[in-house]
């Protein structure tokens, strides 16, 4: 089994390197066509799909990172993020030393994203980051702005996964902070490990990239224009889409 090593989430594939991309039958059936996939999500899938299906079994231990990207052909760092994804759904459990062993075969009630849960997440921050999208609409300096502008339009080039999430949640805290309230500033600088971690896994598992880029645009536009209420409604509409696609997960 090898997938090219493409970091490209919802971008086409080579047409000349898709022989190489297949995939066991055994996780053929659950994984989307490879063209709209980066490898990392080939791997997640395909090890998502052995779990479901019952080839690795519940208390079984996966293979190591090393030979999971000798197996397809990728490198550590895809596997690593295909890994964080199953933990963040509950498949799977690593721990340090001695591996990652399947602990369910169906996904969790919620997703464990660092100290927190999606759950949490989808809570608290329609209570923080709205009132603060508005607030920093009236309040935001010019340099804030600047900043903001070069985060979404880094957003919409970047190629890199994990690169595409840490700027995700340098927006949000970028908002925060331009809301001129010390608390929001605070509660968002605090979350934006599990933000990440929500982030990546949407990603990979619900194609959310380009659709949060439009958001965030729709944001940053609001903001930028200094209305308050379309801020607050861009903010709002932006953590709605992310709550829909959260659900889609938890009841795949």
């Amino acid at each position: 089994m090898n997938l090219s090593d493409s970091r490209t989430a919802g971008q086409p594939a080579d047409p000349s390197k898709e022989q190489s991309h297949a995939l066991q039958p055994a996780a053929a059936a659950a994984v989307q066509p490879l063209t709209r996939l980066s490898a990392a999500e080939a791997v997640f899938n395909a090890i998502r799909a052995d779990i479901e299906s019952g080839t690795v079994a519940v208390g079984g231990k996966l293979s190591s990172e090393a030979s999971l990207s000798q197996q397809y052909g990728v490198s550590r760092s895809v596997i690593r993020e295909a890994l964080r994804s199953c933990t963040a759904l509950g498949l799977t459990v690593t721990k340090t030393g001695k591996g990652t062993f399947v602990v369910a075969d169906k996904v969790a009630n919620d997703l464990t994203l660092g100290q927190y849960s999606a759950r949490d997440l989808t809570e608290a921050r329609p209570h923080i980051e709205v009132p603060a999208a508005g607030l920093a609409a009236k309040r935001r300096t010019e340099d804030e702005l600047e900043t903001m502008r070069h985060i979404v339009a880094a957003m919409t080039t970047e190629t890199d996964p994990e690169s595409w999430v840490a700027l995700d949640s340098s927006f949000h805290a970028a908002i925060a902070r331009a809301s001129g309230n010390k608390v929001f500033a605070s509660v968002v600088a605090d979350i934006r490990g599990a933000l990440a971690f929500q982030s990546e896994t949407l990603n990979m598992v619900a194609d959310r990239q380009h659709a949060s880029d439009a958001e965030h645009q729709r944001i940053l536009e609001a903001i930028e224009a200094g209305s308050a209420d379309e801020a607050t409604s861009a903010m709002a509409d932006h953590l709605h889409a992310v709550g829909v696609a959260l659900d889609s997960i938890l009841n795949h």
